[in-house]
């Protein structure tokens, strides 16, 4: 019984970690897009969303992915001997636990007024996690059926729609 709860929690978190990673990025557009704006516009709207990233980085995303990889462990440990689709899942939590770090190295970055990134390479960057989750997902729920190649077709196949999305919608936008 205690499993299931478990279960649920890593659950719970894995969707709060990444709907904190999902708004964070969208926030890193909005500041480099405030960056350009004249004063006084632009710092008040800048104090704004830094604000606003500092406090869902630190009090939701990242206490969020320590109890998902914390309960994610512990749920491991009753695995004993790793199937093939586990290791492949946690190669995916690994690039996860990357893209995260690079989050925190934005926001830095941000905080000090240095904008490396476009709003347009962010709104990229910002479909990094929503590929992995769906490698994740697509890897528990057909484990048993785990075919690679389809799965790498299938992600392949994905993140062109992702791409070709975001430029459909750069088009629509009309700037940048």
């Amino acid at each position: 019984m205690f499993y299931f709860y478990l279960k649920a929690f890593h659950i719970v978190f894995i969707v709060t970690w990444f709907s904190g990673m999902f708004y964070l990025c969208r926030l890193f557009v909005y500041n480099t897009e405030a960056n350009a704006k004249p004063e006084p516009e632009k710092s008040i709207l800048q104090h704004q969303f830094n604000l606003m990233i500092k406090r869902l980085l630190f009090g939701i995303t990242l206490p969020s992915a320590i109890l998902t990889v914390v309960i994610g462990l512990w749920l491991l440990h009753s695995f004993g001997q790793l199937p093939g689709w586990m290791i492949i899942k946690l190669i995916c939590v690994l690039l996860l636990l990357l893209y995260h770090t690079s989050l925190h190295l934005v926001y830095a970055q941000q905080k000090n007024k240095v904008f490396k990134y476009t709003s347009s390479q962010l709104r990229v960057w910002n479909e990094v996690p929503t590929v992995l989750l769906v490698s994740i997902v697509l890897l528990v729920m057909i484990r048993q059926e785990l075919n690679v190649v389809y799965l790498a077709v299938s992600m392949a196949a994905f993140m062109v729609f992702m791409m070709a999305a975001v430029k459909i919608y750069k088009a629509m936008r009309g700037n940048e």
